[in-house]
């Protein structure tokens, strides 16, 4: 590859001398030239900029200048690479078709560095690293005439590309200029002595920000490295470097996260994310959801969210009417206005995307005392432990489910009853009823510490229902890991 860098202050360049950069000058695997753009200067000041049309601050950089130099640089750039020798054909010997090949016209690629160019980011160093020659114009003062970036963008044998570092403004181009040359010289083989860098490092394929790295000594100011890494084990190392990048990407560049590709995310990965509030709808990428208490104002889309999910826990057989039925006794506006004004005795917590949509909740049944039982005698004769708490409803959209909201629901909701205190004592227990005939429900709250203690009967409309009853010893401490549990494909009833 060529590098062409145009500037009035060469010197600025001289870093490039250095470190792999230089290497690879050296060895031949990098053809860095570095141009002083006065040199196509006529006029004894050597001026390459004047006052800008329409008036204003600062002095802008001459396009006549500008003009010369590319021209230049670009036309001893633009010569093609010697095509192979083919036999010599004549009248007697006609070129075989394989014979007859066209050589490519090079990629040369104009890069104009300013603070209203597009971001330039580790794809777009990957993009250009596969071009032939690169010409980076270092712009002073104002900037560069625009018409040098028209002029060059009509030509068709050359790409321009007017790139910016960030969001600030630098003296010149030149700082940008070192940036680009060592993003794109340590992509080209040979100059980086260990390819597999680029393969683990921030803003690679893996879309991930770059895990914590250590050396010796393994103490140092009272800092340990983490155990993991010296255990030898190279599949946990792997794992754990994997879930470091993970984590620092969510809390430092949320915007990568939403970026990531679904399919090369595996169970472990979506754990990880749902531990930091970020989860893979179905069909979709990442998205953030935050558990929150509910308020107000949700009733409304609480009880569209409830109408929705609820027939979708309900068996095969049971009549539509009665599933109606239920939800216009228990889950109507109305109802969770109710349940959302008397927080001593209901606890509601939604699931909410960053767009606002409600994706699930969780309506447990708390404890107006600390002797109260479970309101039937069935249910209270299994689950002994006071205060016991029900959790009624636990339900997410189909898209979400198994992607670990539900699963954070659930934690969420054990953590807020571990501060409800009822008469000086919190809740000893957490239980539930599911249709027998959910085994995918069961399994799920199996993982998230529920353990199956017997049945209840239980009424839907006309219908008679038999259910688990299953509790959950909020006293045990053994929360499941947050993200956990898949969630349930129905909920409570």
């Amino acid at each position: 590859m060529r590098i062409d860098v145009l500037t009035i202050f060469p010197a600025y360049l001289d870093a490039l001398d250095l470190s792999l950069v230089g290497k690879a000058r050296r060895d031949g695997l990098l053809d860095l030239r570095v141009h002083d753009l006065r040199a196509w200067t006529t006029d004894r000041h050597r001026t390459v900029d004047d006052t800008p049309f329409g008036g204003g601050a600062g002095m802008v950089m001459r396009p006549d200048i500008w003009g010369k130099a590319l021209d230049d640089v670009l036309a001893t750039g633009s010569v093609p690479a010697p095509a192979t020798e083919t036999p010599a054909v004549g009248l007697d010997h006609p070129a075989p078709a394989a014979a007859v090949t066209l050589t490519p016209a090079p990629r040369q690629v104009l890069l104009v560095p300013t603070p209203s160019g597009e971001r330039f980011t580790q794809a777009m160093a990957e993009d250009l690293a596969r071009a032939d020659q690169l010409v980076l114009a270092c712009g002073r003062y104002e900037g560069i005439d625009a018409r040098v970036a028209e002029h060059y963008g009509a030509s068709s044998s050359v790409e321009v590309r007017e790139v910016s570092l960030g969001d600030y403004v630098l003296n010149g181009g030149e700082v940008a200029a070192l940036v680009i040359v060592e993003a794109v010289a340590r992509l080209l083989p040979g100059v980086l002595g260990n390819p597999d860098s680029l393969v683990e490092e921030s803003h690679g394929a893996a879309g991930l920000l770059e895990y914590p790295v250590y050396t010796k000594p393994p103490v140092w100011a009272g800092l340990e490295v983490p155990e993991v890494l010296t255990s030898g084990h190279h599949g946990k190392v792997a794992r754990w470097r994997r879930d470091q990048a993970l984590v620092g990407t969510a809390r430092r560049r949320p915007d990568m996260v939403a970026a990531l590709d679904p399919h090369q995310l595996d169970r472990a990965d979506r754990v990880v994310l749902a531990g930091q509030g970020w989860f893979v709808p179905a069909g979709g990428r990442p998205a953030r959801v935050t558990v929150r208490h509910g308020r107000a104002e949700d009733a409304a889309a609480l009880a569209e969210l409830a109408a929705f999910t609820f027939p979708l826990a309900c068996p095969p057989h049971m009549a539509v009417q009665d599933i109606q039925a239920f939800i216009s006794e228990h889950l109507t506006s109305a109802h969770f206005d109710a349940y959302l004004a008397d927080a001593a005795r209901y606890q509601v917590l939604t699931a909410e995307s960053a767009d606002g949509v409600l994706v699930g909740y969780t309506l447990t049944v708390l404890p107006l005392s600390a002797d109260e039982p479970p309101y039937a005698d069935d249910v209270a004769a299994l689950v002994t432990a006071r205060p016991a708490a029900e959790l009624s409803k636990v339900y997410v959209l189909p898209d979400y489910q198994g992607s670990g909201v539900a699963g954070v629901l659930l934690e969420a909701t054990a953590a807020d009853l571990a501060v409800r205190v009822v008469d000086g004592v919190a809740p000893a227990a957490l239980w539930l009823g599911t249709n027998k005939a959910n085994r995918r429900a069961q399994r799920s709250y199996q993982r998230a510490g529920f353990t199956v203690v017997g049945t209840r009967r239980f009424r839907v409309g006309d219908s008679l229902e038999e259910d688990l009853v299953m509790v959950r010893d909020l006293r045990a401490g053994e929360a499941a890991e947050v993200g956990e549990t898949t969630g349930p494909t129905s909920g409570t009833r």
